[in-house]
């Protein structure tokens, strides 16, 4: 038998409204989103009200979505449905790691807070765009980015599907460059250039404040975004790379297949990691949770 995977949405999946209606027919889901308040009030009218604009902003993004993605597996594991394994993208590390108790619920959102301000003012400081390239493959992303001053593949999303960071002054090169060799590109609404070295001054400061926190040894394996595989014992590190170091996202699904996982859940906003993991395999389940109707065609999934 196969084993269950929960995967944890990442940053750019946001909306307003999200988690309202797990908030008012989950007590578990209810648990965290309080948690949260009590930590940094007003995140749960951000979650259920913020527009675009709020949303959209790296220091109010990050919280709000650790939250969401938090409660959505809370709620799961509330009704016995347990993963034999987790994993995030980018942002959905963090919730991932609060779900393995590899950090406390208060400590897991409070570094998250930390997280989004530092790569909210690394932003500032150095303007960058982020792009989604498709429709070439791996290595010759890489050879563009070579080329192109201040470029850098950080998300490899899926076969075909890469994301490349760079400066703001680099956008129209990059994208000239990419379609010259026949890719498309999409331009990400970021706010910055993540999982590239405009973020090193967030992952120092990181490291500085991961030194006052307290870990535990996870409950269920993690996979890690920067290696592909369960995290090391060297948790602090490991965090505090991740944002300035790509998003291994096709090598941890495939790693996580190898490791007889075929039924991926992702539980937070939206379905996008249900998308890129069909791209990487069509052998294996996935269904996406963000409301208390999704909990119950997990149910019947897991039934089948």
């Amino acid at each position: 038998m196969g084993k269950i995977a929960f995967v944890f949405a990442g940053q750019g999946a946001q909306y307003s409204g999200m988690g309202n209606k797990m908030y008012e027919n989950n007590s578990a889901a209810k648990k965290i989103f309080d948690i949260a308040e009590s930590i940094k009030p007003g995140i749960k009218d951000l979650c259920f009200n913020g527009n675009t604009e709020q949303l959209s902003i790296t220091s109010n993004t990050q919280p709000a979505l650790f939250t969401m993605d938090l409660a959505c597996a809370e709620a799961l594991k509330a009704e016995g449905i347990t993963p034999d394994c987790v994993a995030g993208f980018s942002l959905g590390e963090t919730a991932a790691v609060a779900f393995s108790e590899m950090l406390t619920v208060e400590d897991a959102f409070r570094f998250v807070c930390m997280r989004g301000q530092f790569m909210q003012e690394c932003s500032e400081k150095n303007k960058g765009a982020m792009i989604v390239v498709l429709k070439l493959d791996n290595e010759k992303v890489e050879e563009i980015c070579r080329i192109v001053d201040n470029s850098y593949p950080v998300n490899y999303n899926s076969p075909g599907q890469i994301v490349v960071a760079c400066a703001v002054e680099s956008c129209d090169d990059l994208i000239g460059a990419i379609k010259k060799e026949g890719g498309r590109t999409i331009k990400l609404t970021v706010s910055g250039a993540f999982h590239s070295p405009f973020m090193n001054e967030a992952s120092e400061k990181l490291r500085e404040y991961l030194k006052t926190v307290k870990f535990n040894k996870a409950k269920i394996p993690v996979y890690a975004n920067i290696s592909a595989k369960p995290y090391p014992s060297d948790i602090a590190d490991t965090l505090a790379d991740q944002v300035n170091h790509p998003v291994r996202w096709e090598d941890t699904i495939n790693n996580m297949i190898a490791d007889r996982v075929d039924t991926f859940i992702e539980v937070g906003a939206g379905k996008v990691l249900c998308g890129l993991i069909q791209k990487i395999s069509s052998k294996i389940k996935t269904i996406n949770v963000e409301n208390t109707d999704d909990i119950i065609k997990v149910k019947e999934l897991l039934q089948c």
